[in-house]
């Protein structure tokens, strides 16, 4: 058995203190599951019966059996007298002898007495995986510093499927001490009857989709759920040389309450611009387009400007520059609130080198002395995950084209500047607008990438999916399930996809009951919808096939939860420069399993790390979570995450313990789920987790694991000094001699056209692009064979 325990390791120095809400006392009926608990027992290596020794780390640091118990004779007390990393830990024996059956599905109560002079300390516990063997679970709760016997409590997640045991203990990793007596474990007993089918058998088994009466007034390809329950819907010129010409930007909010939408003057084009929200719920808006591209000249140009947007006078207001333009800009927020930003185009249509970083604390975008810089090349939209310790996950989801060099994924640390790749992305050169999120919960720390196109050689999307744990020490990419086919028009009405057709535009959503909707894409270019929806689970890595979105959903659409449990798909913007403004509502399934649970009080909105906090219920719940608002464009949100609140039941008072990392949860408002045993979810609560000032008395850096610490791929170091990167003016795949600046005809046909004119005019008809004006002289298609000025035309397909 590895006593050193890296997989497990507790990093850094101090902590947040953390309040706690005591619980009457669990029935006496229950069966205890911990043997010894109270320490009574002797058993070898100075340990009592049951009890082992753990930890690791450069610390010093003691076990003892003391007298000075809650109840009998003895106690175990672990202190650290000196700690530079790690932590120490009295743990249930990893044995079949000492270590608690329990069973897949299932929760249990946990509790103890306590003592302590730290409050760096934590309940922590591992699952033994009838597979992998014994392996990190999770931090349920931080304990506060306790000078009398105090009693903590809380309850574990579902047991995961393949887990026949447990262990757990309190991990200490501050100086100073934790006394702990009489531990009780106890299986939570089942108190739903099953669900009970609401709707039709088909609701009930794949959901319903319905398209709404009123349509989105604005051309919307950006998406983000505000803290007051609105939506911001912002178009700029949406994809429309004539708006774009005229001046004419626009955004939008809707109200799921009324069903309304309210246009928003909006001062510049925020067309593929990058947005998240800030900690206090204004919404941070960067770059645009400052041009369009011009056939045989210059590509699309990103602007410097950036603006935020204020949700309760729902206007835009101008902050200092970005140090360079970024048209498809990435944004991800850090523990600290921080935003970080890489890729997209330059005012010059290159590709932009530059790092930005918008400080939290001075309210502006730093100048580029401040930042670190690799002067590397991340592309457009790139999906830079915040890992627990505060590194980026760059998945391999972009848009446009060819991957990065190397694996496609790789892991950033912005503090010792190196890009490290990951290996295991399959395709890497065909994940064009794939989707990547974080996987429920945050706390696993593992990514699932869908799907995904190129569109520089416009194959047909795939169906590859990616899983990755982040916990391993040397993380790397599995072959997920492939994705579940739907139906594609290619040209003889919709037929069932075959072989490995797949999609890529993919949208992505988080859902309450901990899994994941996959909806919305197209096999080609701008072209072909593919009408499929499926419910990825990650407790069994498996996808469902569910009802599909009855509208079309490729480029520049999204789709997104809402707080009322729903999702919400908009827009679509096909190559012959049209677009979609229906928009859709799903309703999961879970909506049909009966009635819903109540959050009936949040006893406070306003919560900080290592907190427990208190609200009621209606009737008993399995589990409650945080879920991050959308900010979602071009399938991307990485800001996307699923926290859980381990739970702390005392009838219907539910003390939810709020994690101590900020990593896993930056700061900002966020949406409180309550969920039942049949997985159905209360409305949401929206409560906000404060910072940076609930980050300044202490240092969250002590609950930070080490996980993947020992990564095996090639390091990169900053590199020369450099302006840009070079990129082709047709990045977006469109050839822009032929039509209207709205108008994308492909430079790479899908491969079933052939390569001749009449071949690439059907299908330009098939898609609705009717004759195009040629612009200029060139016609690199061959589609104006007979010169008159107009591709297509009745002289040019006909045979001479």
């Amino acid at each position: 058995m590895n006593k050193h325990r890296r997989r497990t390791a507790l990093v850094g120095v101090g902590a947040l203190t953390a309040g706690l809400l005591l619980t009457s006392p669990q029935s006496a009926e229950a069966a205890n599951l911990v043997q010894n608990a109270g320490f009574e027992t002797a058993g070898t290596d100075g340990m009592p019966y049951c009890w082992e020794k753990s930890g690791w780390g450069d610390n010093d640091f003691s076990f003892e059996t003391t007298a000075d118990a809650h109840s009998g004779g003895k106690a175990m007390k672990v202190t650290l007298t000196r700690r530079v990393d790690g932590d120490r830990k009295a743990l249930i024996t990893e044995s079949t002898q000492c270590a608690p059956v329990v069973s897949a599905g299932k929760q249990y109560d946990l509790a103890l007495w306590y003592k302590s002079t730290t409050p760096d300390t934590a309940v922590t516990l591992f699952r033994h995986d009838a597979t992998a063997g014994w392996q990190y679970w999770t931090d349920l709760k931080t304990l506060d510093m306790a000078a009398n016997w105090t009693r903590a409590s809380v309850r574990t997640p579902e047991v995961p499927a393949g887990t026949d045991r447990i262990t757990w203990g309190v991990s200490v990793y501050g100086t100073g001490s934790a006394t702990t007596d009489d531990y009780t474990m106890e299986q939570v007993p089942d108190t739903l009857p099953p669900a009970q089918c609401t709707g039709t058998n088909d609701q009930c088994a794949n959901g319903s989709w319905s398209v709404l009466p009123t349509q989105n007034p604005v051309r919307s390809m950006h998406s983000v759920v505000l803290s007051n329950g609105k939506v911001l819907l912002i178009a700029g010129s949406g994809n429309s040389e004539e708006q774009f010409n005229a001046g004419t930007f626009t955004s939008a909010v809707y109200d799921p309450a009324g069903g309304t939408y309210k246009v928003i003057p909006t001062p510049k084009d925020m067309f593929c611009a990058g947005h998240v929200q800030l900690q206090d719920g204004r919404v941070l808006v960067m770059s645009g387009n400052k041009a369009y591209p011009v056939a045989g000249g210059h590509g699309y140009e990103g602007f410097k400007d950036s603006y935020i947007f204020d949700p309760v006078t729902e206007t835009y207001s101008r902050t200092n520059d970005l140090n360079d333009g970024h048209w498809y800009p990435s944004a991800t927020e850090l523990g600290n609130g921080d935003v970080i930003s890489f890729g997209g185009l330059r005012e010059d249509s290159t590709g932009s080198v530059t790092a930005e970083l918008w400080s939290e604390a001075q309210q502006q975008w730093l100048p580029l002395w401040q930042v670190n810089q690799t002067w590397s090349y991340w592309g457009l939209y790139p999906s830079m995950i915040l890992m627990q310790d505060g590194r980026l996950f760059y998945s391999g989801s972009h848009v446009f084209g060819n991957n990065i060099p190397g694996t496609g994924s790789a892991i950033y640390d912005y503090g010792a500047n190196t890009i490290t790749q990951i290996p295991g992305l399959q395709n890497k050169d065909e994940r064009d607008q794939s989707a990547s999120v974080l996987l429920p919960p945050a706390q696993d720390q593992r990514v699932l990438t869908i799907g995904g196109g190129n569109i520089d050689s416009n194959p047909d999307a795939g169906r590859l999916t990616d899983v990755i744990d982040l916990k391993d020490a040397n993380p790397a990419y599995v072959a997920g399930p492939p994705l579940p086919q739907g139906t594609v028009d290619l040209g003889n009405g919709p037929q069932p996809e075959t072989g490995a057709q797949g999609k890529m535009y993919v949208s992505a959503v988080l859902l309450p009951d901990g899994k994941v909707l996959e909806t919305g894409g197209a096999l080609h270019n701008r072209a072909n919808p593919v009408y499929e929806s499926s419910i990825y689970d990650p407790a069994t890595n498996a996808f469902d096939p569910v009802a599909a979105d009855p509208e079309a959903r490729g480029y520049h659409s999204s789709s997104f939860l809402l707080p009322d449990g729903r999702v919400m798909s908009t827009g679509d913007n096909p190559g012959n420069g049209t677009w979609n403004h229906n928009v859709s509502i799903y309703t999961p399934p879970y909506l049909y399993k009966g009635t819903r649970p109540t959050i009936t009080s949040v006893i406070d909105s306003e919560w900080v790390y290592g907190d427990t906090q208190r609200i009621t219920v209606d009737r008993p719940i399995a589990k409650a979570e945080l879920i991050r608002p959308a900010a979602v464009t071009h399938s991307s949100d990485p800001n996307q995450r699923f926290v859980d609140l381990p739970l702390t039941v005392d009838g219907n008072n539910v003390d939810l313990n709020v994690t101590s990392n900020p990593n896993l949860a930056p700061p900002g408002w966020y949406m409180l789920f309550a969920v039942d045993a049949n997985g159905v979810p209360s409305v949401a609560k929206w409560v906000h987790l404060q910072g940076p000032a609930a980050l300044s008395a202490a240092d969250a850096s002590a609950h930070v694991h080490s996980f993947a610490d020992s990564l095996e791929g090639k390091v990169a170091t900053a590199g020369k000094k450099k302006t840009s990167q070079k990129v082709s003016t047709t990045i977006s795949g469109c050839d822009r001699h032929y039509g209207s600046i709205n108008v994308c005809v492909p430079t790479v046909f899908p491969p079933e056209v052939k390569k001749t004119t009449a071949a690439r005019c059907t299908w330009l008809k098939q898609n609705d692009y009717g004759r195009l004006k040629v612009n200029g002289k060139d016609d690199p298609l061959g589609l104006d064979r007979n010169r008159d000025g107009i591709a297509c035309g009745k002289g040019d397909v006909t045979k001479r």
